[in-house]
């Protein structure tokens, strides 16, 4: 599918859903909290650390909110509301419904920040603080975060359904959906990176594996040892939800491993394996840059977390400071008050 005919539809539909949203960090400040609430970054880490004794994926579990979160509505949390009376949870999008989680190690974090500094700390900053401990737990760089986001009273479902990129997703595909939002093809591929760690269920990638594009046979484009390996743990009609490791490698280790992965045709992922393995395209040569040079992927995906972070943040009296990441302020109750822990 070319660009020409992705870019035009996603961006009018952008525009319809997202009512006029933009690409900017506004008030947003790395010295935010220093006085309302000092420690809460060591809080956040704190939780994270104790998640990771049970939940070795919980850090990958943690950005990948991060990036589901800002890439419908902006950076506002609404990913964490739960259904209500008014709200249709983004948690029941295609995309996030028995595959995003992380939810209940977020709700620790906000209990151990209302208990330290009450109505202070919002969800969406939580979920930016998280992230990016959860990246240097990992082995990977850190970074000051910008802070001073508050959260939305409002999910958008249908967004969480169209917007988020695609684990099978073509190349232009990918690169019109990160337009959409404001990041290029630089952001995309560093990203992507972020796939160095964490798990993925066989749903995600065994159209690869048996009858890819409906041709009867694997994609062509999987190393012939790796795809027997995944044929063995994701078996024909077998449980699409057992979970294996997006990079065998160092499955746990934030590094440049995903993109020498990808140069000898083991990315897990269609979407990830695209960045390489489609014929001429720009990606190539910043897969080979990042795969050889660990420092510029570290300092690339700084900058386009932060970037990524940025899009369409609520500051100011936008919003609100939600005490509870599940539940509009005043809504005490909601249905699925508990769903949070059930995916």
């Amino acid at each position: 599918m070319s660009s020409s005919c992705c870019i035009a539809p996603i961006g009018l539909l952008l525009c319809a859903i997202l009512l006029g949203g933009s690409l900017s960090h506004g008030q947003l400040s790395s010295a935010f909290y220093d006085e309302t609430c000092p420690n809460v970054s060591s809080i956040v880490r704190g939780i994270i650390e104790e998640a990771l004794l049970t939940d070795i994926r919980i850090g990958a579990s943690l950005i990948r909110l991060h990036f589901h979160d800002c890439f419908v509505n902006g950076y506002d949390a609404s990913l964490l509301l739960n259904n209500s009376a008014t709200i249709q949870s983004e948690k029941e999008a295609l995309p996030n419904n028995n595959s995003a989680t992380g939810y209940g190690v977020v709700d620790d974090i906000k209990t151990a920040l209302e208990s330290a500094c009450p109505a202070t700390v919002s969800c969406a900053d939580i979920l930016a603080i998280a992230a990016e401990e959860s990246v240097d737990l990992a082995g990977g760089p850190s970074w000051k975060v910008l802070l001073g986001r508050r959260d939305s009273t409002t999910a958008n479902r249908t967004a969480a359904g169209v917007f988020l990129p695609g684990p099978s997703e073509l190349l232009d595909r990918l690169k019109a959906k990160f337009l959409a939002v404001g990041l290029n093809t630089i952001d995309l591929v560093c990203l992507s990176g972020a796939h160095t760690f964490g798990r993925a269920q066989c749903r995600t990638f065994n159209n690869r594996l048996y009858n890819f594009n409906s041709s009867g046979n694997p994609d062509p484009t999987i190393n012939t040892t790796y795809l027997g390996t995944f044929q063995g743990i994701c078996p024909q009609n077998g449980d699409d939800t057992v979970v294996t490791n997006l990079d065998l490698t160092t499955p746990d280790v934030f590094d440049s491993e995903y993109f020498s992965n990808l140069q000898i045709h083991k990315g897990l992922l269609q979407s990830d394996q695209e960045l390489f393995s489609t014929t001429g395209v720009d990606t190539i040569d910043i897969v080979n840059k990042f795969s050889s040079n660990q420092t510029a992927f570290f300092e690339a995906f700084v900058v386009s977390m932060i970037k990524m972070g940025n899009i369409s943040p609520l500051t100011g009296t936008a919003g609100e400071i939600r005490l509870n990441c599940a539940l509009v302020n005043g809504n005490s109750y909601g249905s699925d008050e508990l769903l949070y822990s059930s995916i």
